[in-house]
């Protein structure tokens, strides 16, 4: 009797083993949130575009994969992503010890700083907490860099927003003082006609325990055969030149980093 409650214990790790092993993934869900330019936003017609897509979609080309792309708000990503809602987070999300006690990730696809923008006629003349004392700090929530200036810029009042286009809106007009945000985000809305207003006021040194290793892609805990599928994927494209393909239709600059 004891041989059969082995035996029968056995054969149901074994399936369940086997189950896990046997996941299908021929076809990975991929959330994003579509208002992160130049990383990834929607266009007028509803297409994904950016920075984030292209290497998605390299990645899914290399793992030789369907992939299917879901629009998230970055508040819900981590909740959406742990509900079974996508696979896969594909969204400049940094890897930081706080996130990774809910989810895990893949390796850095990139890795960029902090910096300050404010208007061109600011009198803020450097990007420090002494110089933004008092001053009306704008940044979206839920973000690694609104951690940062709650951590490293306490002097200023911080004023969090659900997406950048809010906080880009209040700094054109005048009614916050500054915004921080990705070097890249802000240095591309710069560039534009609505980024006029405005001028960088310079980059601020990451914090590790707050920045994190760089952006990576999140998975569910406990996905050990599709984090080494992306990992491989994103070791691939490195290799074989599509990153940087990739990396020189948005920045001329390594976005790789350190």
């Amino acid at each position: 009797m004891r041989f059969m409650k082995v035996a029968a214990a056995a054969a149901i790790f074994l399936a369940a083993v086997g189950g896990a092993e046997a996941k299908d993934w021929s076809k990975i869900r991929i959330g994003t949130e579509g208002a992160y330019p130049p990383f990834n936003n929607l266009t007028a017609d509803g297409q994904l575009v950016g920075f984030d897509i292209d290497i998605a979609n390299a990645l899914c080309a290399q793992m030789k994969v369907e992939c299917e792309f879901i629009t998230q708000d970055w508040d819900g990503m981590i909740p959406a992503l742990q509900a079974g809602k996508f696979d896969a987070v594909i969204a400049s999300m940094s890897i930081t010890e706080e996130r990774m006690q809910k989810v895990d990730f893949s390796n850095k696809y990139y890795n960029t700083p902090p910096a300050i923008a404010v208007p061109k006629d600011s009198p803020i003349t450097e990007a420090s907490d002494a110089a933004l004392d008092g001053k009306l700090l704008g940044a979206q929530s839920s973000t690694t860099h609104s951690n940062y200036a709650e951590a490293k810029l306490p002097s200023a009042e911080l004023k969090l927003y659900p997406t950048p286009d809010e906080y880009k809106l209040d700094l054109g007009s005048g009614r916050i003082d500054a915004a921080i945000d990705d070097v890249v985000v802000l240095s591309d809305w710069l560039a534009t006609d609505d980024g006029a207003c405005c001028k960088l006021l310079g980059t601020l040194v990451p914090d590790p325990v707050i920045n994190g290793q760089g952006a990576g892609i999140a998975i569910r805990k406990d996905e050990p055969e599709l984090k080494a599928m992306l990992n491989d994927a994103i070791a691939a494209i490195r290799a074989d030149g599509t990153y940087e393909k990739i990396q020189s239709k948005y920045f001329d600059f390594d976005v790789y980093g350190g």
